[in-house]
């Protein structure tokens, strides 16, 4: 009796190869539109999005009004491809960890939507474009400042400190300051106090932020050997940490009143928000104490708590000067 071989496979005789000029099936397929989309994902847009929010009310700020509309597109224009360029670069380099954790395992190199060497081209290519945009539109003083911050982003934040130390995250954050210097150089060609005091805002609110994340997703870190702090130490300790860096980064909010002459609205958001945040610091530390259990710990409640603080204090930045020169 002779024992029968697998079924052909579509049809085909056994023994015979496939086709090599098959057409693929629909599931091997990609549409224009997922390309594009896995380009505009490249840039991560909602980190944009944080960085913009960060530019665009410290023109106001800076105007003490309203800045010139043709400006202010041009910055943001010019913002948006920077920072699209050095997150574009960031998953060039990082495209080997993104493909084994679960928060960036569906973005466009780990998913094979694009190449690695268009990746790259595509991220240096918005590069250029912002910096002859922001230089031209804007000024040389902001142009050079978006390249700076682009090129630390990545050449010592992604390439050196990311897989290498635990406070990569505290230095490494700087490149993420730079907006609040970028959105006030656009209007004045100039750097004062005041847009550094809301650089080191953001240097100081950069680490809880980004631990509480870290936190959700320590297993991956620890998995690709990233050592972000909640990797190295007990949730507890790290709240610790975040309650510190909150405290300093509150008092430093509050330096804007006296040294940029502020009225009294932006004052007055700052301590309600500062309040919050310490709040919820507080909360997280008090969650972990003797529990590694994330659904009791809930870390991602301070880093939307996070988002949200950014966001209103900038706004209270850009509002101040209209409510001052309403009842001025």
């Amino acid at each position: 009796m002779t024992r029968s071989g697998p079924p052909a496979a579509h049809g085909r005789a056994p023994g015979v190869p496939p086709r090599q000029d098959a057409t693929p099936g629909p599931e091997d397929r990609t549409s224009v539109r997922d390309v594009l989309a896995a380009y505009v994902g490249l840039t991560k847009p909602r980190v944009i999005e944080l960085l913009l929010l960060t530019t665009v009310p410290v023109m106001f700020f800076a105007a003490r009004g309203v800045p010139p509309l043709g400006l202010v597109v041009a910055t943001v224009v010019g913002g948006t491809l920077s920072a699209g360029s050095a997150s574009a670069l960031n998953c060039v380099y990082d495209r080997d960890i993104d493909e084994q954790m679960r928060r960036t395992r569906r973005r466009a190199l780990p998913r094979h939507i694009v190449s690695p060497r268009s990746a790259l081209v595509f991220g240096l290519a918005l590069g250029v474009v912002s910096t002859v945009v922001l230089a031209i539109w804007v000024n040389l003083l902001s142009a050079g400042l978006a390249l700076a911050a682009n090129a630390f982003y990545v050449l010592v934040y992604t390439m050196v400190l990311k897989r290498r130390t635990a406070q990569n995250i505290v230095w490494g954050g700087l490149a993420g300051c730079f907006p609040a210097l970028i959105g006030w150089t656009a209007v004045t060609n100039e750097l004062a106090w005041a847009p550094v005091i809301l650089f080191l805002v953001v240097f100081f609110w950069t680490p809880p932020h980004t631990w509480a994340l870290a936190l959700r997703y320590r297993e991956d870190y620890r998995q690709v050997d990233v050592p972000m702090l909640p990797v190295l130490l007990p949730a507890s300790k790290v709240a610790v940490q975040i309650i510190a860096y909150a405290v300093v980064m509150v008092a430093t909010s509050l330096l804007l009143w006296p040294v940029a002459g502020t009225g009294w609205f932006y004052p007055l958001a700052a301590v309600v928000l500062g309040a919050v945040f310490l709040v919820e610091s507080v909360a997280l530390w008090r969650r972990s104490r003797g529990t590694e259990d994330l659904s009791e710990i809930r870390p991602m409640r301070l880093f939307h708590s996070s988002n949200l603080y950014l966001s209103l204090l900038f706004v209270a930045v850009a509002i101040d000067p209209l409510v001052a020169g309403s009842f001025g």
